[in-house]
């Protein structure tokens, strides 16, 4: 299969080397300097190489905040049958673009990322294939996905971004509130640390990432659950109530058990 690539950066480069070998893959990238550390495919930063090229999907890896630019980018040098496909993990605005373009499309999000995952083993991983994608698109990136032992959910764009709300905005509200309050620690303990190593990769991320995610339209009542559950801890802590903590700490146990 001919595989177009947009963008050079780390899920970019990823991808590249997944595909590769087993398929006939081009990378374009408007900075040529991101390609030098790509190999065994074709090198592309001028997008009219694109129509002899001629791709029958193109992965869009572009920075969220440039996916649709990425898209208007090349759309000209694409033929009708191509496959337009997405990995973000916002969707936000996605769906109207590709009923609006009248192309063939896949839109999925592979939920892990350099920062926290080992690219070498994602068989904890997950990925999520939306439902409204083509029929050829799916099977593509479900194949794909399940080659490198992924978790393969299908979800529908509405599902997708409920599921992103609750799986990420809580966690990266959670660990932006931590980093937020605090300070130096000449002794830090080891729970310290782990909170730390989180807060330092998640803030590794692009800020644009971090700002959609959590502006998602679902997640002001997650965060609303997070402000609830505190204001309910302070209240035990300030009034010492050893029974009330035994019940919330039960139930918070409850909620973290491993159900299989």
């Amino acid at each position: 299969m001919k595989i177009l690539i947009l963008g050079a950066g780390k899920m970019g480069s990823f991808f590249t080397d997944v595909l590769s070998f087993d398929h006939e893959v081009a990378v374009f990238d408007v900075e040529p300097k991101r390609l030098r550390f790509v190999y065994n495919v074709v090198r592309m930063s001028n997008p009219e190489e694109i129509k002899d090229f001629n791709p029958e999907i193109v992965i869009n890896a572009a920075t969220i905040k440039y996916t649709i630019d990425a898209f208007e980018l090349v759309l000209p040098y694409l033929s009708e049958s191509c496959i337009l496909s997405d990995i973000a993990s916002v969707k936000t605005g996605l769906r109207e673009y590709y009923k609006k373009v009248g192309r063939p499309f896949v839109s999925s999000h592979p939920m892990f990322g350099p920062t926290f995952a080992s690219l070498s083993d994602l068989s904890t991983q997950s990925a999520i294939v939306i439902s409204e994608s083509n029929h050829w698109g799916k099977i593509f990136f479900k194949d794909l996905y399940n080659s490198l032992n992924l978790n393969v959910f299908e979800y529908t764009f509405e599902e997708h971004d409920e599921t992103i709300a609750y799986s990420l905005s809580i966690p990266f509200a959670s660990t932006l509130v931590f980093a937020s309050v605090m300070k130096p620690q000449d002794a830090p303990g080891t729970t310290f640390k782990r909170h730390m190593d989180i807060a330092r990769g998640l803030l590794s991320e692009d800020d644009y990432l971090l700002t959609e995610i959590l502006f998602n339209p679902y997640t002001p009542t997650q965060v609303e659950s997070i402000r609830a559950e505190l204001k309910q801890l302070l209240e035990i802590i300030e009034k010492k109530d050893s029974a009330a903590m035994l019940k919330f700490l039960t139930k918070v146990r409850e909620n973290i058990a491993d159900k299989k």
